[in-house]
């Protein structure tokens, strides 16, 4: 098993750093600080941070291909372009909701997941918008909605609810954007911290962050594990591969114990990252 040590690249005190993700058009890093409200880009070559106030919790960030970016906002989906827009609200007559990590996939269909303030049980959603603005909801009593990637093939959908301490698989199916047959692919013991954001690499492989675990680790897609990346922050976010060769591991945290939580962490292990897909709506 490899081991890997990430090096603190922005002390941003972050409350609850969130979603990083890559920006090839503009090689920044965006990511965002959850219930402060602020959508963040990073430039990595010049240290530069810059931050925007959304209004409203904000829980990931995608890019769109119009232009600027999507948003995962507590009250719905959202879009970022010179101003903030509510796209689809999520008519759940629950303010004490908020949405929580998201992707695209392939067909540019906008996934992102919702849970309770207070982390009421079964209280969250996993929802689908379309790129004609049709919004689906793929799953119900989930609790935190957290990691949700693909397979290389496409046949595959992770997903990851942290209490249950596991990311779950799905069957999936590329051309409509339903999922089916929900297992465990891998648990994690005690101590190891729970689940939280995650990714694949181009040779398929996920790489989980780990709440109060202090690390982000890269599994095989048989759930075997084969490498650790140890971060100097216990509540550790989502990574997300960044760079103009996608093999820089960039990891969020959130504030904690430690002097440099809730900063930005790096590491450099090998691998290599897929170019995220943008939002099409």
């Amino acid at each position: 098993m490899e081991r890997w040590t990430a090096e603190l690249v922005l002390d941003a005190r972050a409350d609850l750093g969130e979603g990083p993700l890559w920006d090839a058009r503009s090689g920044e890093l965006l990511w965002v600080d959850i219930m402060a409200g602020l959508l963040h880009r990073f430039d990595p070559a010049t240290g530069n941070d810059v931050a925007l106030d959304v209004g409203q919790p904000v829980g990931c960030v995608v890019q769109r291909a119009a232009g600027g970016y999507g948003l995962g906002l507590q009250e719905g989906f959202g879009v970022a372009n010179g101003r903030v827009e509510l796209l689809t609200r999520l008519d759940t007559g629950r303010p004490d909701l908020r949405m929580n990590d998201g992707a695209c996939d392939s067909r540019g269909r906008f996934w992102a997941g919702t849970m309770q303030l207070d982390f009421e049980p079964g209280a969250g959603s996993l929802y689908r918008l379309d790129a004609d603005g049709t919004l689906h909801t793929m799953l119900r009593d989930v609790t935190i909605s957290n990691g949700i990637a693909w397979s290389l093939d496409e046949t595959l959908m992770y997903y990851v609810d942290t209490p249950t301490r596991a990311i779950d698989v799905f069957d999936y199916d590329a051309a409509s954007g339903s999922i089916e047959n929900r297992r465990q692919l891998l648990a994690f013991e005690d101590g190891a911290g729970d689940p939280d954001g995650l990714i694949v690499d181009t040779e398929g492989c996920i790489w989980v962050a780990l709440w109060n675990g202090s690390a982000v680790r890269r599994y095989a897609p048989d759930g075997t594990l084969l490498g650790v990346v140890e971060v100097p922050a216990s509540r550790v976010t989502k990574p997300a591969f960044g760079g103009p060769g996608l093999d820089e591991l960039y990891i969020t945290t959130a504030l904690g114990p430690e002097p440099s939580s809730g900063g930005v962490f790096r590491a450099a292990t090998g691998a290599r990252g897929l170019q995220p897909h943008a939002f099409a709506g």
